[in-house]
């Protein structure tokens, strides 16, 4: 049966005006609302002490097992303010079942789906007014995740853990410079996740193994990073926290298929549905480097874009290597400016929900 909230109020909640000041510039993960959920778990009692407390720090004992084996998961989600004031979630249903998918890869109990979109919803009806308005890109992103938090040294299986959800109002992810393009390194030499490894699963190991990666990236003057398949360096993948994605001449819409090692973004699965709605044809395929490279060569490819929940569509300007520098041709990235203006309009309520994929919270 679904857990009961307890919700218990922050004494030391933000001013009115505090709240104000701090959703007229947010940044990007930089402040936290007043409270947190907590919903804990054990072998013996299951999902039980379901709470909405006040944010704070939590108390670990020095031997959990998260600090030493790294078994936890989370998920990001947003919650849009619309024009006439009230407040949505997009598909937080399916963040809870991916929640699910990685919790069953890292050995981690499994949050009925009711439970996590229930644990979203009370935070962001307590904490509605930190849910900025629709200016700006403007939102409130939501950090789900769990935790082994069992004091235990052996190596095994968690028998208590916490799952969480705190919030931050957000601004654009790449900073308020707006949408422009980026470039993006691609390597081969770092890898992001193999085969039987947990790359379809969202835990917090995938991007620490990225950020080397991230930041030879930087040293080139590029923003993210593109991995290729580990083993057999045929194939490439995903950057380091976003899908991306390959317009061709010809209205093909091409992101590369899911194979256990590509995590199932929903922001991608959205794309992939709102480009066939434009007239594009969605295709999901393996491609190796060489024919990324040689499609923006040849102009097959005339744009490209990454995605993800925290940046929305991002137009990718270039893309360099060790062997060089491929600039796809549209650099005004008209159908990828159509696809983010589509996907954004759904989810602060300027279109129409034809999927079904928008819920009310106030």
């Amino acid at each position: 049966m679904p857990v009961e909230f307890d919700v218990q109020a922050n004494a030391a909640a933000r001013t009115d005006d505090e709240v104000a000041q701090i959703l007229a510039d947010p940044g990007f993960g930089d402040h936290f609302t007043d409270h947190m959920v907590t919903i804990a778990w054990t072998k013996d009692a299951g999902w039980h002490d379901a709470v909405v407390k006040p944010y704070g720090p939590f108390v670990l004992d020095p031997s959990a097992a998260v600090l030493h084996y790294g078994q936890e998961i989370f998920e990001g989600l947003k919650a849009y303010r619309h024009a006439d004031g009230s407040v949505w979630l997009f598909r937080p249903e399916r963040n809870a079942a991916r929640l699910q998918t990685s919790a069953a890869r890292m050995m981690l109990p499994q949050l009925p789906v009711e439970d996590f979109v229930e644990a979203v919803r009370q935070l962001v009806t307590v904490d509605a007014r930190w849910v900025p308005t629709m200016e700006g890109e403007q939102s409130l992103y939501i950090r789900p995740f769990m935790i082994a938090s069992e004091a235990f040294l052996g190596v095994r299986a968690a028998q208590g853990v916490t799952f969480a959800v705190i919030a931050s109002p957000v601004g654009p992810y790449f900073g308020p410079a707006g949408v422009k393009g980026v470039d993006i390194w691609v390597t081969d030499e770092w890898a992001r996740a193999g085969i039987g490894g947990t790359g379809a699963a969202k835990c917090g190991g995938n991007y620490a193994a990225s950020l080397i990666a991230q930041y030879e990236g930087y040293d080139h003057g590029c923003t993210q990073v593109m991995f290729i398949e580990a083993s057999g360096k045929d194939r490439v993948e995903e950057l380091g926290g976003m899908n991306v994605f390959y317009v061709t001449a010809d209205g093909e819409l091409v992101t590369p298929e899911l194979t256990g090692t590509i995590l199932d973004g929903i922001t991608r699965d959205s794309i992939l549905t709102v480009g066939a709605d434009l007239g594009l044809t969605p295709v999901q395929m393996r491609l190796s480097a060489a024919e990324v490279f040689g499609g923006i060569a040849s102009g097959r490819f005339v744009e490209a874009f990454c995605c993800g929940t925290a940046a929305v569509i991002s137009p990718i300007a270039g893309f360099k290597s060790q062997a060089g520098e491929w600039r796809p041709a549209d650099q005004s990235f008209g159908r990828t400016l159509q696809i983010r203006d589509a996907v954004l309009d759904i989810q602060y309520g300027r279109a129409e929900d034809r999927h079904g994929w928008m819920q009310r919270v106030v």
